[in-house]
């Protein structure tokens, strides 16, 4: 394990000559980006401050590019975002150029954003360069997160940029699209101590700062923990500790009441990207992961992993999750964000890393990629929100849910917490007892979805589910569920919905469970003397 330091007192030289190391073939991502000296912390945070003042925060810059979400930005669509979306050359556009689309803007747009000294800054800390035609390219891009700016490696490496002549393996993973899906649907709320693993940038540990009395980053890639030192002194997030170590090995048996992490987890051929790649069966990581959850999860804390999973015929995924978990008493929710076919997912991994491959050298890779994925029994991958919890003895076994959902666009903490307090709401002694002496009103708006087949006798089939929430899960309902669902126009005490229930010839056992279920899945909640449940 190696801790790393809290600054670094070196200045211009700590950078070196970027020409002379160009010349010599030495890949600056490799050196010392990330670093800042100790008398540079304040001025660079007001540059970055100054950045944020600006406008450039995640709701801004998509409204500027045309985006409903940050993670479809498309590299192939510069062109497109820099000649209709950024052709007016504010200081928002060409902040957005500079940061984000790894563009080359000239000295006049440069200063419209920063003055003499902060551009000397920027230079100074490497994090700008400027060649001698006087155009100026980021050196890292800094990605918005919420109202979060957050500096990595670029997301497009292919892309020409100072004194990068190769990807090199220890590329810190840029802040995409699942970083942003686990941010998202993070349980906020106060804890003592958080941990972040294969922390990468450290956006996941500097989100935890906020609401987290300590928080401890890990990363077996000494360049990544560098980065996120490097962002959590800018953040001004002084109680991260950055460890270099291979995942729980830096914290001894300490026990965390959060836990995330966005691991390495494509099932890959070779051995290029040290973010990304998670061996042949995509799992060496994050099997471990899961495996150190009971020896690492607080009483009452949450585990969150972003990942994904090769899924072969009739082997449900939380057996998997239950066999690394061994005998851990543990509730598990998963949700099933995305689903991509065996053989489109080979073709969007094959030869990405080497934009000077010819298409026979291509179409080689492709074969690779397929071939192991099909070596490894998968037939198709799927993207996955998990979450983890102690299960609570006193209300039986403990219980995996599973939800496919919309990836989430906006805060879904929350709905991830209601989700575990209603199942083990329904799982009560005294649950019907507690039912039947309550109110019980629909959740929020709540579509429909009836599909019927004309022509025939089969039953109509309805789809149910919340309108407005970052997390919509598809809820199929019984005939039951959708008449005790249409019946709830307003909040109702129980004996009123029996009630209105007997003129549709429903009788009380239906209609409870047909409201137990209800409540399961987050479409209708309790409301129990002047509190909601």
């Amino acid at each position: 394990m190696e801790k790393l330091a809290s600054g670094c007192d070196r200045g211009p030289a700590c950078i070196g000559n970027p020409e002379s190391r160009l010349k010599t073939g030495i890949n600056l991502i490799d050196s010392d980006a990330f670093t800042v000296g100790n008398a540079d912390v304040s001025e660079l945070r007001g540059v970055v401050s100054r950045i944020a003042r600006n406008g450039y925060c995640e709701a801004r810059v998509c409204q500027r590019l045309g985006l409903s979400d940050l993670a479809d930005l498309l590299w192939r669509a510069l062109p497109v975002y820099r000649e209709e979306q950024l052709a007016v050359r504010d200081i928002l556009a060409s902040t957005i150029d500079l940061f984000l689309l790894q563009g080359a803007i000239p000295l006049d747009e440069l200063s419209q954003i920063f003055n003499a000294a902060q551009r000397d800054l920027l230079v100074r800390t490497g994090l700008l360069s400027i060649d001698q035609q006087g155009f100026t390219r980021a050196r890292a891009s800094l990605f918005p997160v919420g109202d979060n700016l957050i500096f990595s490696d670029h997301a497009w490496p292919m892309l020409p940029h100072p004194g990068c002549v190769s990807v090199p393996s220890d590329q810190v993973m840029f802040v995409g699209t699942d970083s942003r899906w686990l941010a998202r649907a993070t349980v906020r709320r106060p804890v003592q101590a958080a941990l972040d693993l294969c922390t990468g940038s450290g956006v996941h540990a500097i989100l935890a700062a906020r609401h987290a009395k300590r928080v401890v980053a890990v990363d077996i890639n000494a360049r990544a923990a560098r980065c996120a030192q490097f962002n959590s002194r800018v953040s001004g997030a002084d109680h991260i500790e950055v460890v270099v170590g291979d995942l729980y090995e830096p914290v001894g048996q300490e026990r965390f009441d959060l836990i995330t992490a966005n691991p390495p987890f494509v099932p890959s051929p070779v051995e290029q990207l040290r973010y990304r790649d998670g061996g042949r069966s995509g799992e060496e990581v994050q099997r471990r992961i899961i495996a150190g959850l009971p020896q690492h999860l607080a009483a009452g804390g949450i585990a969150q992993i972003v990942t994904e999973f090769g899924e072969r015929e009739g082997e449900p995924l939380d057996k998997r999750l239950r066999e690394w978990l061994v005998s851990a008493p543990m509730d598990i929710y998963i949700l099933r964000l995305r689903e991509h076919s065996a053989t489109r997912y080979a073709i969007g991994h094959a030869g990405n890393a080497n934009a000077n491959d010819t298409f026979e050298t291509f179409l080689d890779s492709v074969r690779d990629w397929a071939g192991n994925l099909r070596a490894q029994g998968y037939t198709r991958i799927v993207s996955v929100l998990l979450a983890f919890q102690w299960s609570d003895p006193t209300l039986g076994s403990p219980w995996t849910r599973s939800e496919e959902s919309k990836p989430p666009l906006k805060a879904a903490g929350t709905e991830v917490e209601t989700a575990f307090y209603a199942e083990r709401l329904v799982r009560k002694a005294d649950f019907r007892e507690l039912l039947e002496r309550s109110r019980v009103r629909r959740a929020g708006p709540v579509g429909l979805i009836e599909t019927r087949a004309l022509g025939s006798d089969l039953p109509a089939q309805v789809q149910a589910k919340l309108l407005g929430r970052a997390l919509s899960p598809l809820q199929w309902l019984t005939p039951v569920e959708r008449s005790t669902l249409v019946l709830i126009e307003k909040p109702l005490t129980i004996q009123e919905l029996l009630a209105l229930a007997r003129g549709l010839n429903l009788d009380k056992n239906a209609i409870l469970t047909a409201v137990t279920s209800l409540l399961r899945v987050g479409l209708v909640c309790l409301i129990s003397d002047n509190a909601f449940l």
